[in-house]
């Protein structure tokens, strides 16, 4: 066997081994990612179910600059909704709000943030002009809660365009927030469903 043979031999172990190598890194790479993904939102099978259309509203808004202006949920909309419950009570709720401001000037021309809670209206301003939140179309409702079983705070709805619903869950984080918008980017009915199935879960167009 000469010195070529010899070389071209070593040099195909080396191929193999290195093919050995990145099949095992890939592996390892695959375990921490799903290990550290990001929980998505706490999605519950009460209310609308993913992918069936919402069911629809015409309220008005609470909040000084678009006092009485008609706020449509469900149905056709030149953009898609994030309808965000909360409550004045709700500690989570107020950690929230800066995320939600945030997405409001980032998203907000893709992008509608609409706030949605029920109780006595004095006290709802007064939490509207302590959190500032003026700037969002703001509803007060009992029959939007129970149209869509909101049982627990915060509770976020994401309707595309068609007034679908494409995600829905309770939020606790900002991360759990970007779930949802993640998930309607990916058009999967949540992160844990693509996490666990994969690109086979994802809605048909």
């Amino acid at each position: 066997m000469n010195a070529l043979t010899i070389s071209v031999v070593l040099l195909w172990v080396a191929v193999i081994v290195l093919a050995l190598l990145v099949w095992a890194l890939s592996r390892q790479v695959g375990v921490l990612f799903e290990r550290v993904a990001p929980m998505g939102a706490l999605v519950t099978d009460a209310g609308p179910a993913v992918g069936s259309a919402s069911p629809s509203f015409s309220l008005t808004s609470l909040t000084p600059a678009t006092r009485g202006a008609p706020v449509a949920i469900g149905g056709a909309t030149a953009t898609p909704t994030l309808l965000f419950f909360l409550s004045p009570t709700c500690p989570v709720c107020k950690k929230l709000l800066p995320v939600l401001e945030s997405l409001r000037a980032d998203e907000g021309r893709q992008l509608s943030v609409v706030l949605a809670s029920d109780g006595e209206p004095e006290n709802q301003r007064r939490f509207i002009q302590a959190q500032r939140l003026e700037a969002f179309p703001y509803v007060l409702s009992t029959e939007l809660g129970m149209g869509y079983r909101v049982a627990k705070l915060p509770y976020a709805v994401l309707l595309d365009a068609r007034g679908v619903v494409a995600a829905k869950g309770l939020i606790n984080s900002r991360e759990q927030l970007d779930s949802l918008l993640n998930a309607h980017d990916m058009r999967v009915s949540s992160i844990q469903q693509y996490l666990g199935d994969g690109s086979s879960t994802a809605r048909a167009a």
